[in-house]
């Protein structure tokens, strides 16, 4: 890398890298193929950087596609580089990082071009579930390349960035000037692929925040670091337990959270905290209504936890589920994708009841029923089969003579409540707001040698 410390492609390994930490491997390796005069070309490295390096002493391994040697694409000795950084990290249980910036499959190698590109699709779908996947997309990233993004873990955008299968122009009925379709705000709140968008130096930033509290493998079982906040630590929620990202920085150590996917089903919020040095997955819904791209969103959160040997902590307060003709379209499919992974996941999983947790939508929400360990509530929640009034209203339709108030009054009584809940056994304990912090890390730090033996089945199909 020394002859070309000052491309794009190096300075961005070296941004996000500690200092004098990259070991690049490779670096000699230039492209094979002569055809249509390619061996006029200085090629060097064949258009990619790929070493390995530390982030906060973590180790990972890491690629930067450089835009200047042939416009960044990709050819036979440019894909086996980025395969090789791959079986690495597998080997050595580390993350991989990627930067792309790439001007597709190079033309002048066609079918060896295609077939190395499948390469890469292979050990990144190998790599999955092993290590994580962290790509950054930093210029243009296009057709079959943009498959790598949706394979990774977590992927980050620069501002000006472009990401697309098909560009916006070609798109039947669009222009770039009506749907930038390609562009980083795009991709951030509607496609639900990209995790945060930024400058260079945010994105480096977010990357190596993010490598500091994931695993480097799925042999690792989570991640464990020194603590500095106080375990006892009261936590201020009261007041604002309705809002799923305030609550999840105050039950966190030092009131840390990285949030995933931020831009995109806003209504679900998804992330990592840290309870007594532990990361622990995070999710809560904002409104009281489930949506079919908030719970997408969590399942794919889920999964990855679980993975990773993460625990899991839901914090529920809902009522139902979105009502529209749209959502009906889509609702069943993404509903089942939610409980197929909180029900599949085998990690530790706690649940929070904040504020409602009403009918099913209750029960898809990490409940006793669908996996939780441990279901905890506030005494201020409020829980049942439906508002007591409308259950009257329900049971006794058609009979006038019905006392409709009373008979909520006593379903209420009989059937509603978290004393209820209590006393059959849905949930395990009432915690006052400012305690929940003390008895989350109780409960994480109870069921941390949990194991669960099933019957085998190779996997789901949901």
């Amino acid at each position: 890398m020394s002859e070309r410390k000052n491309s794009l492609a190096a300075q961005r390994i070296q941004r996000v890298l500690d200092d004098n930490s990259f070991v690049e491997l490779g670096a000699g390796i230039t492209a094979r193929n002569t055809d249509f005069n390619l061996s006029q070309e200085n090629t060097p490295s064949d258009g990619v950087i790929t070493g390995h390096g530390l982030i906060d002493g973590n180790l990972v391994f890491i690629y930067s596609q450089d835009n200047s040697v042939l416009g960044g694409t990709i050819g036979e000795m440019h894909a086996r580089k980025i395969a090789n950084i791959y079986r690495m990290a597998v080997k050595m249980g580390a993350p991989v990082i990627g930067f792309l910036d790439c001007g597709g499959v190079r033309l002048q190698e066609s079918f060896d071009a295609l077939e190395s590109i499948g390469s890469i699709y292979q050990e990144a779908v190998k790599a999955s579930g092993v290590v994580p996947e962290i790509t950054v997309v930093c210029g243009k990233c296009g057709g079959g390349m943009s498959v790598l993004t949706g394979v990774s873990d977590f992927v980050f955008m620069t501002n000006e960035a472009k990401l697309f299968v098909n560009a916006p122009d070609t798109i039947p009925g669009n222009s770039v000037d009506d749907c930038d379709t390609a562009s980083a705000k795009f991709q951030y709140e509607s496609t639900g692929l990209v995790d945060a968008i930024g400058s260079e130096d945010e994105i480096a930033d977010a990357v190596r925040e993010l490598v500091t509290i994931l695993p480097g493998s799925n042999l690792e079982d989570g991640r464990f670091d020194e603590a500095n906040d106080d375990l006892n630590r009261a936590s201020e929620i009261e007041g604002n337990v309705e809002d799923a990202l305030f609550v999840a920085k105050e039950l966190s150590d030092d009131k840390f959270f990285v949030e995933t996917k931020k831009g995109y089903a806003t209504e679900m919020v998804t992330g990592f905290i840290k309870l007594d040095g532990q990361t622990v997955g995070f999710l809560g819904n904002q409104k009281t209504s489930l949506t079919a791209k908030g719970c997408r969103k969590a399942a794919d959160f889920v999964r990855y936890c679980d993975a990773y040997e993460i625990p899991v902590l839901t914090l529920t307060n809902v009522k139902g589920y979105e009502a529209s003709v749209h959502a009906e379209k889509t609702l069943p499919k993404a509903l089942a994708s939610f409980v197929f992974a909180l029900s599949e996941a085998s990690v530790p999983k706690i649940n929070l009841i904040t504020k409602n947790a009403f009918g099913t939508a209750y029960v898809l929400m990490n409940s006793k029923a669908t996996g939780a360990d441990l279901v905890l509530s506030l005494p201020d929640a409020d829980m049942g089969i439906m508002d007591a009034s409308l259950a009257a209203k329900l049971m006794y339709a058609g009979d006038d003579s019905a006392d409709l108030n009373e008979a909520a009054n006593l379903f209420e009584e009989k059937q509603s409540g978290i004393n209820n809940a209590l006393r059959h056994g849905y949930i395990d304990r009432v915690v006052n707001p400012a305690d929940a912090r003390k008895y989350l890390i109780a409960g994480f730090e109870m069921l941390c040698t949990k194991q669960v033996d099933e019957a085998f089945k190779k996997h789901g199909t949901k």
